[in-house]
């Protein structure tokens, strides 16, 4: 065979070989395409699904919404038990580096007011974090909560409209009450009576939905 065959030959079996090799091809640029847009979740327990399998939590069943009905779209879970906004403030930056998302939901705050931490110092770092979403690029859904009666009218009423306030402020999307579906179901709770179980999970997911899903069709 001359050169110029086994030339001719070569670029004959490269080229079947593309061929056979284009539908696998297009389908990995295809999922790739569409695995663009993420929603990331900064929260702490309530959405790190303290005390049950975390495929079980809100967070992880948005998840399965968003494949199953917006399949641009995944989301990332960067809550962490325990989490003050003093911490999700300190890490709001690095996250959002990491994961670039498209929409951030801050559902942070229970731990401050467990604690009975200052308003002014809640306030300022839930500020600072739909700053820092806001700038890069982000849409914000601010997701509320409530304290417990014992801590007083004074204290629990403006703890609960400080969400209101800097969702005004700032122009973010708003969830007023994180745990309003199932608040008053005491079955609906862990026996720490904070966290939720498992089986109410779904209805948590379709709380956060209702305010989340308008974020997903906006322009950026």
């Amino acid at each position: 065979m001359t050169a110029f065959g086994m030339i001719r030959d070569s670029l004959l079996i490269l080229a079947l070989a593309l061929l056979a090799a284009a539908p696998r091809l297009a389908t990995a640029a295809a999922a790739g395409a569409t695995e663009t847009r993420t929603v990331m979740v900064l929260g702490d327990s309530l959405s790190a699904a303290y005390g049950i399998p975390a495929e079980q939590g809100w967070v992880a069943l948005t998840g399965e919404r968003l494949r199953a009905g917006h399949p641009g779209w995944r989301i990332v879970n960067a809550s962490l038990s325990g989490e003050t906004s003093a911490g999700g403030a300190s890490r709001i930056d690095a996250e959002l580096a990491r994961h670039s998302p498209e929409v951030v939901v801050i559902a942070l705050g229970a731990n401050d007011g467990l604690r009975g931490l200052p308003l002014g110092q809640t306030r300022a770092n839930l500020a600072k974090m739909i700053a820092a979403a806001k700038a890069h690029g982000a849409r914000v859904l601010l997701v509320g909560i409530r304290m417990p009666p014992n801590y007083g009218a004074r204290y629990t009423e403006a703890f609960a409209a400080m969400y209101g306030e800097l969702a005004a402020e700032h122009g973010t999307a708003l969830l007023p009450f994180l745990l309003e579906p199932i608040a008053m179901d005491r079955e609906a709770f862990q026996a720490d009576n904070l966290h939720p179980v498992a089986g109410v999970q779904p209805q948590l997911r379709d709380h956060v939905w209702a305010a989340l899903a308008p974020l997903l069709d906006e322009t950026p």
